[in-house]
């Protein structure tokens, strides 16, 4: 049984409809996003419980060992980006607890939304990629996948006509563009209903890229 996240709640309206999970990047915390909702001026109708999760601490080896919150140890720093697997799973089952957890709360998974930012992106993909819910959207910012050649084809995914989203900076220098221009390249060539835009910025989030997020989210938890 994995040890459930501890997560900070933020709502939008005392009646929340929809839910986005936010999870943040390599050694922040659940809190990194948290000034995101109200830059992200959703009308007062758009009732949304955010949740951001505090990934585990563990030691992360191209730190030097050092302990910090992280979804996975990263092994090696290359485009292939070496990973510890069993984190990445582990990591998987305590985000999908937290699905579970809101299902069980009235949100059906139809108006449950994943997002991530670096490391928590890439659990956003991978969990929502191979998920056993329907979700509402998957919203991948400034990441990659971790396992690029297991992706299936859009017709084999219960979540293969949910709508992506993927953000990244031109100017990255933790996560190349390369590696999410791979990501959309590949989900696009699977049938993946993806919808990509590169802003001129570092590994970060940029006001005309929450602006972007605003209205997505909008669209697709109205």
């Amino acid at each position: 049984m994995s040890v459930e996240l501890d997560y900070i709640t933020k709502q939008t309206h005392e009646n929340p409809t929809a839910v986005v999970i936010w999870l943040h990047g390599l050694g922040a915390d659940g809190h990194d996003f948290e000034s995101i909702i109200p830059a992200l001026k959703l009308p007062s109708e758009c009732a949304i419980r955010f949740i951001f999760p505090h990934a585990p601490v563990r030691t992360v080896t191209v730190s030097g060992g050092v302990l910090m919150r992280a979804w996975y140890d990263i092994e090696e720093v290359t485009l292939e980006r070496k990973v510890d697997m069993a984190n990445v799973e582990e990591s998987m089952l305590q985000v999908n607890e937290l699905i579970e957890e809101q299902i069980k709360q009235g949100i059906p998974s139809r108006r449950i939304l994943l997002a991530g930012f670096s490391q928590g992106g890439a659990i956003a993909y991978q969990l929502g990629l191979f998920c056993k819910y329907k979700l509402a959207g998957i919203m991948a910012l400034s990441t990659y996948l971790v396992t690029p050649k297991s992706i299936p084809n859009a017709a084999e995914c219960l979540n293969g006509d949910t709508p992506i989203l993927i953000h990244h900076g031109s100017e990255d220098p933790v996560v190349p563009l390369e590696l999410g221009e791979k990501a959309k390249t590949i989900l696009t060539e699977k049938g993946f209903q993806v919808n990509s835009k590169v802003y001129a910025m570092p590994h970060a989030v940029c006001p005309e890229q929450i602006n972007d997020i605003s209205t997505w989210l909008q669209k697709h938890l109205p």
